[in-house]
């Protein structure tokens, strides 16, 4: 019987481990990702700037990007 509380116990502590959530403004996807800044020189389709102004819009949220 002690066996089965010890794998229980520890088993449930593995779960509730990987049900942490970051909280503040860091996140390590900020350390991979940047800002997407396009020069002048650039010609960006409607769909492709969009998508551009979309990504620096959740890094601005997530990772405190300043535009």
């Amino acid at each position: 019987m002690r066996c089965t509380t010890l794998t229980g116990l520890v088993l449930s502590a593995g779960l509730t481990a990987g049900c942490a959530i970051e909280t503040g403004g860091m996140r390590g996807d900020c350390d991979l990702a940047a800002p997407i800044r396009p020069s002048r020189q650039d010609v960006l389709s409607a769909q492709t700037l969009a998508q551009i102004v979309a990504h620096n819009e959740v890094g601005a949220t997530l990772c405190g990007w300043v535009p």
